[in-house]
């Protein structure tokens, strides 16, 4: 299959990246981090979390964080709402979209959420009812869709039927995510033709961790399945407290350079998307995780 002539780059720092940080960071610098991203032309920045902050205390900001941004035409920002008290939290900040979550593993889905896949899915019927009520963009995120910490492989006809489930709840669109960064391409090539089987490619995106070094080649794999929608976080930033020694999602940088290297468009400016993530990890006083960025701040410098 041919490649894009232009992908969508989801941006998930805001609220992905952070998320797992042990110190608290300032709503000030979250808020400017979301506005440096839209400035720099992410059409879809991740910008908060309406989750208990018993659970996830880092993002118990997310009502002042969606108050204090800059809106911008064209650029939808998205919250997770895990039910329907963060979805209300989510219609009254204004979020553009919410995302709800489930995984393609049992053993993962108890250890993330407490109850099993179907469990899950249920729960999320009365936010997205609201969602569609409200007019608001339904997106669902998939978990473990190459491999779980837990139960090892994953089969890509488990992930085709948690991909029914959120489209009988009626989702825009679909994430399919590597979640410990373990896929390679010929099996995340054929997950993706599993699923496009179901809905349009265009209904589908890829979620990829580097914690193996293989997120772009995976990039790569999924745009010759057709897939043309990439999660990604500024700076590398991220993790997930579930899956021992999984890395952060893949580094925006890197993705974009690669687009840009194969004249696929992003609408993204990247000298701008450099030192947003060049900013944020001095912010968090570490260096950078993205190869590209940090070589291409180099050169400037």
């Amino acid at each position: 299959m041919a490649l894009p002539d232009k992908v969508k780059i989801v941006e998930v720092a805001p609220r992905d990246g952070l998320q797992n940080e042990k110190t608290f960071i300032e709503t000030a610098t979250k808020i400017e981090l979301v506005n440096r991203l839209a400035d720099a032309g992410i059409s879809n920045v991740e910008a908060a979390s309406f989750v208990s902050p018993k659970w996830v205390p880092q993002m118990a900001d997310g009502t002042q964080v969606m108050e204090g941004i800059r809106r911008r035409e064209g650029t939808l920002f998205s919250a997770l709402t895990p039910n329907m008290r963060g979805f209300d939290d989510a219609l009254a900040a204004e979020a553009d979209e919410v995302v709800i979550f489930g995984a393609a593993s049992e053993a993962f889905s108890q250890k993330n959420i407490n109850c099993s896949i179907a469990e899950s899915i249920a729960r999320f019927e009365p936010v997205a009812e609201a969602a569609h009520n409200a007019g608001i963009r339904l997106r669902g995120s998939i978990s473990c869709a190459l491999d779980c910490p837990y139960d090892g492989p994953t089969d890509p006809s488990t992930v085709a039927d948690v991909v029914r489930r959120m489209l009988d709840l009626g989702c825009d669109e679909i994430d399919i995510a590597d979640t410990i960064g373990t896929g390679t391409p010929l099996r995340v090539e054929r997950v993706m033709k599993t699923v496009t089987e179901l809905a349009d490619a265009g209904t589908f995106s890829g979620h990829f961790h580097d914690t193996y070094g293989q997120a772009i080649a995976n990039i790569y794999a999924a745009m010759q399945a057709g897939i043309s929608i990439f999660h990604s976080s500024v700076a590398g930033l991220g993790g997930c407290p579930y899956a021992k020694g999984a890395t952060g999602n893949v580094a925006s940088e890197d993705v974009v350079y690669l687009m840009h290297g194969m004249g696929i468009q992003t609408g993204i400016d990247l000298d701008m998307l450099v030192d947003t993530g060049q900013w944020i990890a001095a912010q968090l006083g570490r260096r950078a995780d993205s190869r590209a960025g940090n070589a291409l701040a180099a050169r400037k410098s």
